[in-house]
């Protein structure tokens, strides 16, 4: 049984099992709160799932891609969580959920996932098909890019399907992890996907005292 955090778009939290699918799942759209609901939410989905810390067999952490500010805090929520429980840390990536959830619910071939990445940029990845364990093929790493630049025929996945989303499921991160693990197929590295510096930086220097 898995607990998952993702909040590299809004914030997202659910357990899951793979036999008995998505138990309890939480979702806030609003980028500007994770710090705040993400607590909670772990309490309300454990609460109503009936499931206590020790019952858990991993946390799965939502790798991105996602701004520093906001994905750095599910990260970190899953990482000491998952220190505390004594189970180990899942690395997934996000979008692979996104992917998952629309060949799960009838899309064939290739696709190109798109979330905000704001300052008037978007993230994608781009996914050749679901594999015969149903988990979406994705065709090398993550990408950052203006909206206008993906329109243009030199960008090498112009064209393709897209599926444009909000927020990232849980509970589809979650099921990838358990699919991916009965497949005895490797993780994401444990790593975050940012794919650009922090909004905000630590100025050069000393300030000057007067």
């Amino acid at each position: 049984m898995l607990l998952v955090i993702d909040t590299s778009a809004g914030t997202s939290v659910a357990i899951v099992d793979r036999g008995r699918g998505v138990i309890s799942e939480r979702v806030e759209s609003d980028t500007m709160r994770h710090a705040e609901v993400i607590g909670r939410m772990i309490r309300e989905c454990l609460a109503e799932a009936g499931v206590a810390a020790s019952e858990l067999s991993g946390v799965v952490g939502g790798m991105g891609p996602g701004p520093f500010t906001g994905l750095r805090v599910g990260i970190a929520a899953a990482r000491v969580f998952a220190l505390g429980a004594g189970t180990p840390l899942v690395p997934v990536v996000s979008h692979d959920a996104i992917a998952f959830n629309a060949y799960r619910t009838g899309h064939r071939g290739p696709l190109l996932v798109v979330t905000d990445a704001r300052r008037r940029e978007v993230y994608w990845s781009a996914y050749s098909e679901a594999d015969a364990n149903g988990l979406p093929r994705r065709i090398g790493a993550p990408g950052l890019a203006k909206p206008a630049e993906m329109l243009e025929s030199s960008f090498e996945h112009a064209g393709l399907p897209r599926r444009d989303a909000v927020t990232v499921s849980a509970g589809d991160l979650g099921l990838v992890a358990e699919l991916t693990f009965a497949a005895g197929l490797p993780f994401a590295a444990d790593a975050p996907l940012y794919l650009r510096s922090p909004d905000v930086t630590m100025p050069n220097g000393r300030k000057r005292v007067s």
